[in-house]
């Protein structure tokens, strides 16, 4: 439930608190994710938004309860995992050679009249490279050593030290990378006014930008699970392990 102190809150405690927030960041462009650790005066000082019109309208989702969405905040890691690679991973891979393919194709043929749609193909080409390459690494390495880490946890029984030390290493690599694909992005809603097509956009021109918007959407909550949810718990997880001397030193 979201709180009457909202005001103090960061974006990120305030969507984590009840993800209904979270649409209304998104329609005032508010980083509630990979930049969420600023207060709303803050946030919204910065894109020159209201925080008057914000804090309205998260007073009418108040009082409410938190959606099933936020159900994952009651899971263990390996659920939480599952989740991620099951939903938002596979949505990623699946989505990323279709936009491509549209993005490149509007620039093509309206890249003349609307050259803001060749910036789009390009920084769409870059953080669909970076973020395949992204979750190769959470994939291979960060996500297996979490769930060893939570199964040491359950079961008592240690594991070897990882060659990256603490998993606070990995973390901070695939923050840093989360806020990197952000502002990518980010700059496609600038340039596309908020994903709003020209008067004299065609099919796949006005498809591209729901496509867009959706993957963007979809990367929010991607991010989001993982910055405020699962990164922490597997921090805890690490913490909880030390003094009982669980893990091995590495080799």
């Amino acid at each position: 439930m979201i709180t009457t102190n909202i005001q103090y809150q960061t974006l990120k405690e305030i969507v984590t608190a009840n993800f209904q927030a979270a649409a209304v960041f998104e329609r005032y462009s508010l980083d509630f994710c990979c930049r969420g650790g600023k207060t709303i005066e803050q946030a919204c000082a910065e894109n020159g938004t209201d925080p008057f019109q914000v804090l309205t309208e998260l007073a009418g989702i108040a009082h409410t309860e938190p959606g099933s969405n936020d159900q994952e905040l009651q899971w263990n890691p390996e659920l939480l995992i599952d989740h991620i690679l099951r939903h938002h991973h596979a949505y990623v891979t699946k989505m990323i050679p279709v936009l491509y393919a549209h993005t490149q194709k509007v620039a093509s043929v309206h890249g003349q009249h609307h050259p803001e749609v060749v910036e789009i193909a390009r920084h769409f080409e870059q953080v669909s490279e970076e973020l395949l390459q992204h979750m190769r690494k959470e994939e291979q390495l960060l996500f297996p050593y979490v769930r060893m880490l939570s199964s040491s946890v359950s079961e008592g029984h240690p594991i070897p030290a990882p060659a990256f030390g603490s998993v606070q290493n990995p973390i901070r690599m695939m923050e840093a990378e989360h806020q990197h694909a952000g502002d990518e992005l980010y700059a496609i809603r600038s340039l596309s006014g908020n994903y709003t097509p020209p008067a004299d956009a065609c099919t796949t021109f006005r498809i591209t930008y729901q496509e867009l918007q959706e993957f963007e959407r979809d990367l929010h909550r991607h991010v989001h699970l993982e910055n405020n949810i699962l990164f922490p718990m597997a921090l805890q997880l690490e913490q909880d392990l030390q003094p009982t001397g669980m893990t091995k030193e590495a080799v």
